[in-house]
């Protein structure tokens, strides 16, 4: 159970570590308003990965064939509400703290919402735990410490991320904070266009 636990810290590591629109929030909220909000930020991330995990690994096929089937409008919502985020965040002052929730539960549940509109997230995890082989049919206690393994795996990552960029916030003026912003908010409204473009294409 310990190797299956591993993998699956190994998997949640995998998944949060690379770069993508909640990194940036996860970035830009510990630079404007400590590490503290950025963890919660990234917890949010965690939380879903967790959620996606469970799905792949218990193989509950009716949650996922649903979240494929109604992935358009998952993907809408979830794109929608990335501009909105980006756009805020290149408008907001170094000062303004309605740039971001002004409590640790609303810096989690924005982001566990915003992650929980990918659903495509749910095939990076059945096509890694597939890969590894890391659970079997009916192994319900091995999918239970797989998918505690994802959460912690991913929480270790936002907890590491946001205090190493947390650090760095007092050698932050207000003329670079005001950078920061403008930066993290163009590149998530990249990826909000990103999110958004195949929607568009596809309905023209």
């Amino acid at each position: 159970m310990l190797v299956a636990f591993l993998k699956g810290c190994a998997i949640g590591l995998s998944i949060a570590a690379p770069v993508g629109p909640i990194g940036v929030l996860c970035i830009r909220r510990s630079l404007a308003h400590g590490a503290r909000t950025g963890f919660f930020t990234g917890l949010g991330a965690a939380a879903a990965d967790g959620i996606y995990g469970a799905v792949a690994a218990f193989g509950l096929t009716a949650i996922s064939g649903f979240l494929v089937e109604q992935q358009f409008w998952l993907r809408l919502v979830g794109g929608v509400f990335l501009f909105y985020l980006g756009i805020k965040t290149f408008l907001s002052r170094p000062s303004d703290k309605a740039a971001t929730p002004a409590t640790d539960a609303g810096a989690f549940t924005s982001t566990l919402l915003l992650t929980l509109t990918n659903p495509m997230t749910i095939f990076s995890f059945v096509g890694i735990f597939v890969g590894l082989g890391v659970t079997e049919k009916n192994d319900y206690l091995a999918a239970t410490i797989i998918t505690l393994g994802v959460f912690l795996g991913s929480a270790v990552w936002w907890l590491f991320l946001s205090n190493a960029v947390g650090y760095f916030r007092s050698r932050i003026t207000p003329a670079w904070m005001q950078n920061v912003n403008r930066l993290s908010g163009m590149i998530i409204i990249a990826f909000a266009l990103a999110a958004l473009w195949p929607l568009i294409v596809r309905r023209s």
